[in-house]
């Protein structure tokens, strides 16, 4: 249970440092944002639960080819709160469109033979 507690506080943690660092600079706060901090994390814990050094492979690969289709939010987000759609429109829109490209690409990906 502490080691569970333990993830939930760094997790939490880094959420927050981000969006406090974004209320300074949104530069700072994009570069940290950016760093694959998540899936750094989900390395650390997935390895100190198993030990298994090719299940963190096969994490590593599945990020890999799933973030391609998360670069569709970033696109589609400023774009559409550019065009004057309110934010909560815009958030939702652009979530359907990244919803969407994560089916499609995990269907491509099938058909290619790629295995996640």
């Amino acid at each position: 249970m502490t080691q569970y507690a333990l993830k939930v506080l760094i997790s939490a943690v880094i959420v927050v440092a981000v969006s406090e660092l974004a209320k300074r600079s949104t530069l700072i706060g994009a570069l940290v944002a950016s760093l694959p901090l998540t899936s750094l994390l989900a390395f650390v814990w997935l390895y100190w639960d198993t030990g298994d050094s090719v299940r963190v492979a096969s994490l590593s690969t599945g990020i890999f080819w799933l973030v391609l289709p998360s670069l569709v939010l970033f696109l589609a987000l400023p774009l559409f709160l550019r065009l004057g759609w309110t934010f909560w429109l815009s958030l939702l829109a652009a979530s359907a469109l990244t919803v969407a490209s994560y089916g499609v690409t995990v269907a491509l990906l099938r058909r290619l033979g790629v295995g996640l």
